[in-house]
């Protein structure tokens, strides 16, 4: 199997268009103090830049993705930045539903193997049954005049009763939380694909550069007080 075709489930691909005069070695000094975060180790060749994370705190920017590849190329229109990066929360978002529609398929087949109520329940059932009919109304009851007992009611909640019981093999639960983690996946596929780009054109603008250049590579708060 051709990898490539499922791997955009967990990978967001990307191109920004990068202006003519710029150099490489300018475009990946822009984009540096994304990969001198806690847990960020990167590598770059002479127009690649490579990057992986482990333990990525919550505060980095890039925290969602695990690895990555940005690409430096020459387009019909000029440069182009290409990026590509892998991300194992979106693979687990993914594959989620999948295990929550197994567990709903679950509960129904253990549901139908279940069956009707053993004969101990319907044994149960009866007795009580019994026991109701015989009790008799209470004399404040009848004094008042309030109607006896109806047999009809005591069935129907004999009926809810057992549809109580079919209900704990219901494949609802399961439904709803492959339902939303579906809507999850979905969700953070578009905002972090739209979150990255915009992220990465803000590094490249020029007005980010002194901004950069001044605080981009203190790998620790505090480190560049003074």
């Amino acid at each position: 199997m051709n990898l490539r075709l499922i791997d955009w489930i967990w990978h967001i691909r990307g191109s920004i268009a990068l202006a003519p005069e710029e150099s490489r070695d300018e475009v990946f000094a822009r984009l540096d103090p994304l990969f001198q975060e806690h847990g960020t180790s990167h590598e770059r060749t002479n127009d690649k830049l490579t990057f992986r994370k482990k333990d990525q705190a919550a505060q980095d920017k890039m925290s969602i993705f695990d690895s990555g590849i940005l690409q430096i190329e020459n387009g019909a229109s000029g440069p182009i930045l290409r990026y590509r990066l892998a991300s194992r929360i979106l693979l687990l978002c993914f594959l989620a539903p999948l295990l929550f529609l197994s567990f709903a398929q679950l509960t129904v087949t253990v549901g139908k193997l279940k069956g009707p109520e053993t004969a101990a329940e319907k044994a149960k059932k009866k007795k009580y049954d019994e026991f109701k009919k015989a009790m008799p109304q209470n004399p404040v009851d009848r004094f008042l005049g309030a109607p006896a007992p109806d047999r009809s009611m005591k069935k129907d909640k004999g009926k809810e009763k057992d549809d109580g019981k079919k209900d704990r093999f219901s494949p609802i639960p399961a439904y709803v939380f492959a339902g939303i983690f579906a809507a999850l996946y979905v969700l953070g596929r578009i905002i972090e694909d739209r979150l990255v780009k915009a992220l990465f054109r803000r590094r490249l603008s020029a007005a980010s550069l002194d901004a950069d250049l001044g605080v981009g590579r203190c790998l620790e708060p505090y480190s560049c007080a003074g």
